[in-house]
């Protein structure tokens, strides 16, 4: 056991530079502690440079591309729209870098944080090596996230095939493209692929896509894939063997107990991701599983000097929930008294068009948990700006206890990103359906299905 009077190279280093790692290591810094922060990876992790920032990039150019395509019936002449992709690649890397939390080691060098580029492996509870330098600390978050997986499918590892991350460096959108996982990265990469005119194929194991979704959601996502965008759903499919086939890949799924061949160009698998564990955690004493770290409630592991945050604790997770576990990590190591995260409230969006958004718990939750409640769905076609935007397809769905209090809601309509935050407000205080229910929305807003669905409630 290391003495007070034990001296360490650094009072807190944070492994992972990610959403999970910067807050803390930036919060440590700022409160005067001695910070490091390590990173195998490039600096900023998988959001800013991977994921959310050059996806949304991407798919905010294919909703304008869509739209303007499907114009005609305003009156706009259409015809002669096309696209150059290399362009639209240098746009996306623009927003990366705009966002500047992409590669961003210089951001931590400047506030005092000593940053290592390469790959932290415990030798003991105080002690890590990275390339073979030796640092200590008096305290460590492990924030190192995760990274894709490849599915047990015979003949994977023999072809080539693409995932959420390298898919976005692709010279151009092929011809066809078989998509493996109907969850959010599968469904937005589908729909932004068959916007840029690629054969889209997408296969889920469940019986709908986006199957931690309400059911709804899923029903209506294929319903908007297969109609607006031409895409083959194929749900209740497993992938039993991929072949090279000439240039492209023959995938031999089967659907339903029927066993049937699909040809396409290239594979991208979307179907789940594994906790980075890989850094001699035993060494530190540090119990974890393949699915993930375990922590308590403080998230400290089972080493009370280590923390972790964000993806590695093997949750569903967001950007945003990293983030908020990196800031009460970054408490716990400062402060005497101990905070747990409060997930309560925290949405989730999926960035297609029309988007989806949802917060607090689905039906199917409160179906597992024996929870009596009730649920309105207003459908966006009843509300005004439907009818100047000629968008009819899109609900909003509120779910109240039998007391009336808000406990979940899923919004799929153009902006459900934005539409969600209020009913996370009330979520997050408990409130009732009738309080938004008596807040005035403005007209002509996509908000007023929000109070719709809650007026629905209030009645019941």
């Amino acid at each position: 056991m290391a003495s007070s009077q034990h001296t360490f190279d650094y009072d807190l280093i944070v492994i992972g530079s990610g959403a999970g790692g910067s807050a803390a290591a930036t919060i440590a810094a700022r409160a005067g502690k001695k910070v490091a922060i390590i990173e195998s990876d490039t600096f900023g992790g998988d959001s800013p440079n991977w994921s959310d920032v050059p996806t949304k990039a991407l798919m905010h150019v294919a909703r304008i591309y869509d739209e303007a395509r499907h114009a005609s019936r305003f009156g706009l002449r259409t015809s002669t729209l096309g696209y150059n992709y290399p362009s639209i690649r240098a746009w996306k890397d623009i927003a990366v870098k705009r966002t500047g939390a992409g590669g961003n080691r210089r951001f931590y060098e400047n506030q005092g944080i000593s940053a290592f580029h390469g790959n932290a492996h415990f030798l003991s509870p105080h002690e890590i090596s990275v390339n073979r330098r030796h640092l200590s600390a008096a305290q460590f978050l492990i924030a190192t996230g995760s990274s894709w997986i490849t599915p047990k499918i015979q003949g994977i590892e023999d072809v080539t095939f693409f995932t959420p991350r390298t898919v976005l460096e692709a010279i151009r959108p092929p011809k066809s493209l078989f998509i493996i996982g109907g969850g959010s990265h599968g469904v937005e990469l589908a729909e932004l692929m068959a916007t840029f005119g690629t054969k889209v194929y997408i296969a889920e194991k469940a019986s709908r896509l986006l199957p931690h979704q309400d059911e709804e959601v899923g029903a209506l996502m294929e319903k908007t894939l297969t109609e607006r965008k031409g895409v083959t759903v194929l749900t209740h499919s497993r992938v039993l063997s991929v072949v090279k086939e000439g240039l492209g890949k023959r995938i031999l799924i089967s659907r339903a107990g029927v066993e049937k061949h699909i040809k396409a160009d290239e594979i991208l698998v979307a179907a789940g991701r594994a906790p980075a564990v890989d850094l001699g955690l035993e060494n530190a004493s540090v119990v974890y599983t393949a699915k993930g770290i375990e922590v308590n409630e403080h998230l400290q592991t089972s080493t009370k000097h280590i923390y972790a945050a964000g993806d590695v604790l093997g949750k569903l997770s967001n950007t945003h929930t990293a983030l908020l576990e990196s800031r009460v990590a970054a408490h716990n190591i400062l402060q005497k008294t101990k905070v747990s995260p409060d997930y309560t409230a925290t949405p989730g969006v999926i960035f297609t068009s029309p988007e989806i958004a949802h917060v607090g718990l689905s039906e199917d939750d409160c179906h597992k948990r024996d929870l009596a409640i009730n649920k309105a769905v207003a459908p966006l076609n009843i509300i005004a700006r439907s009818n100047t935007a000629d968008f009819r397809d899109g609900f909003v769905k509120l779910i109240t206890d039998k007391k009336g209090i808000l406990i979940g809601a899923s919004i799929v309509a153009p902006n459900a990103g934005e539409l969600i935050n209020e009913v996370s407000l009330a979520i997050k205080h408990g409130l009732p359906a009738q309080a938004i229910a008596d807040t005035p929305h403005a007209f002509l807003t996509w908000g007023e299905a929000v109070r719709v669905a809650a007026a629905k409630l209030a009645k019941k």
